[in-house]
């Protein structure tokens, strides 16, 4: 059963940093290409960060400089760190993986940035 289960949301203030984490289990993590989403009330959800399987990254320009995703393929796990966050931020953060037209979707954790 292939399962994505994300953690280390909650609040923080402004300024603050989280590590999010995202294990994977069921599919072989290691192929996978993976990405951070994240989705606003009221608003679409939008692609924060990737890393390939080879460890390629890229970054939203909103988040570019303030966060890092990386992965641990030993773990099956991804994780992004953001730092610097603002009020903005505030957005359930889905991980996503895909290869080839496989892909799969988390349940998200909520990332609350207020004071």
């Amino acid at each position: 059963q292939v399962q994505l289960v994300e953690s280390g949301g909650g609040l923080v203030q402004p300024g603050g940093s989280l590590r999010l984490s995202c294990a994977a289990s069921g599919f072989t993590f290691s192929v996978y290409h993976m990405r951070w989403y994240r989705q606003a009330p009221g608003k679409e959800r939008e692609w924060v960060a990737g890393i390939t399987s080879s460890g390629f990254t890229a970054y939203a320009d909103s988040v570019k400089g303030r966060s890092t995703i990386s992965r641990d393929n030993a773990e099956n796990t991804m994780f992004l760190q953001m730092s610097s966050l603002k009020p903005e931020d505030t957005a359930v953060y889905y991980c996503h993986a895909r290869q080839g037209g496989t892909q799969y979707w988390g349940q998200g954790t909520q990332v609350s940035v207020s004071t």
